[in-house]
Formats: C-alpha cells, structure tokens, sequence
C-alpha cells in the first residue's frame, strides 16, 4: 500500500519515514511558493536553517517540509502571501 499526503489538492506519494521535502522533491515539486533562501535557487536546505520550505498544513500551525515526516492525508500548501486575504 502506498501512502500519500496532498499538494495543493493534488496526491504526492511517500515512502515510510520520509519527510515532506524528500516527498516532494522526488515528485517534481520544488516551488513551495516561497522565495528561495539558499544559494543557487534551491528551496531546501534540509536542516531547518533557511526556512525557504516552511509550509502551511490544514488544521495545523506551519511546519519546515524538510524537518516534517510525511504522514498519511496531510493536506499540504503554501503559505498565504501577506495582505492576499484583502486583496
């Protein structure tokens, strides 16, 4: 059985103990809708320095992607952008 989270509404598999950053990169997916914070234009950095991969989690409080183990039905997506609710 494969276990997935979601993506913006969009299923993203994982394998057991991995993280939602490994999650994602392995799917294609490296734009978190962040700017990136780390030389190069990479979003993860991997230990929770540059916090370029902080993610907004439905029910939840923000987490880092690359410091979160992935678990089964996560809804996952970017972070609001400041002032976008009164836009």
């Amino acid at each position: 059985m494969t276990s997935h989270f979601f993506w913006n509404g969009g299923p993203v598999a994982f394998r057991s103990g991995e993280t939602i950053a490994a999650a994602l990169l392995r799917a294609g997916i490296t734009d978190l809708g962040r700017p990136s914070a780390t030389p190069g234009g990479r979003v993860f950095c991997g230990i929770g320095a540059c916090q370029g991969c902080v993610i907004a989690v439905a029910g939840a409080a923000p987490v880092e992607a690359c410091l979160t183990p992935a678990r089964e039905g996560l809804r996952l997506g970017p972070l609001p952008a400041i002032g976008a609710e009164h836009a």
